[in-house]
């Protein structure tokens, strides 16, 4: 009986403690996604209004008189729509949504491909070179970037990496240490016996590793280019210093040479084109968000 009351009472506690988990965590996810709603209103609403009432829903009162001129066939009113257009023309958005999708595939597609083989290869060759190489990948990920920005943008210009070709080769450097960790603990727990019995049915190593050892990589690979395409698609920092900025721009490059004279900003066309460029990465991220918790667990866990 006393065994029975005691169970009871401890299930009312995690009852009780997980609805205080509930709540916590309910109003940290509106702290998260208060912003982009922020944003997203803003973007519809004329200058003086995202400063007098940055938090209002957008009603009548705000664009009356814009969607009335719109619809009279006035080009030039400050209706809603009009700061997509405005951030459309005015940052050439188009051609710089295809740079930053070039860049940011061509960035995901070559770590994946490069640092899965690499993390094999240091998973299953014992050696001490083997061993520095592994360590050098896990010291990148905690050496600061200012630390090394200058030097790579002289280095950079030195080997003509100004391009979103070669920005590609500088963003393989910096993702190799996250994918080459979490690669290498995935494959501590892939059994040896796999990859022998591909062995004894002919296989060479590079037909072992794509044929056997990558179609089950699957779960932490998609967690790496959700990761590392969220990490290149909005990175400001690296472009601005690898990029020639005059001829490849990407999209938070854009967004700065919004500021026009005399420090002025369009602050509808920003809020507008920074919906436009959160779109596309959330769409990813949320077709692929089942695989993120399963990858970084079976990267970081096992082995």
């Amino acid at each position: 009986m006393a065994k029975k009351q005691n169970e009871q009472v401890s299930a009312a506690r995690k009852a009780k403690h997980g609805g205080i988990l509930t709540v916590v965590f309910a109003f940290l996810s509106i702290a998260w996604i208060a912003p982009i709603f922020v944003v997203l209103l803003n973007s519809f609403k004329r200058k003086a209004y995202i400063f007098k009432y940055p938090f209002n829903i957008s009603t009548k009162s705000l664009f009356s008189d814009g969607l009335e001129a719109w619809r009279a066939g006035i080009d030039k009113a400050m209706c809603g729509l009009l700061n997509y257009k405005n951030a459309l023309e005015d940052t050439d958005f188009f051609s710089c949504f295809g740079t930053s999708l070039f860049i940011t595939v061509g960035s995901v597609v070559a770590i994946i491909f490069f640092c899965s083989m690499t993390a094999w290869y240091l998973t299953r060759v014992h050696t001490k070179l083997s061993k520095a190489i592994y360590m050098l990948c896990l010291f990148s990920m905690v050496v600061p970037f200012q630390m090394v920005m200058f030097t790579l943008s002289k280095f950079a210009n030195m080997l003509h990496l100004a391009t979103p070709w070669g920005i590609i080769v500088v963003y393989l450097g910096f993702g190799a240490g996250l994918a080459v960790f979490m690669f290498s603990g995935f494959i501590r727990s892939i059994s040896l016996e796999i990859e022998e019995a591909s062995v004894i049915d002919g296989c060479s190593p590079p037909q072992t590793f794509f044929r056997v050892i990558f179609p089950i990589l699957k779960p932490t690979t998609v967690t790496i280019a959700i990761l590392e395409a969220m990490w290149v698609w909005n990175d400001y920092l690296l472009p601005s210093l690898v990029l020639n900025v005059n001829r490849y721009r990407t999209i938070p490059i854009a967004v700065q040479y919004l500021k026009q004279s005399h420090g002025q900003l369009d602050w509808g066309a920003m809020m507008a084109v920074l919906v436009l460029a959160i779109i596309p990465i959330v769409a990813f991220y949320l077709a692929c968000q089942k695989y993120i918790i399963e990858g970084v667990i079976a990267g970081a866990v096992k082995g």
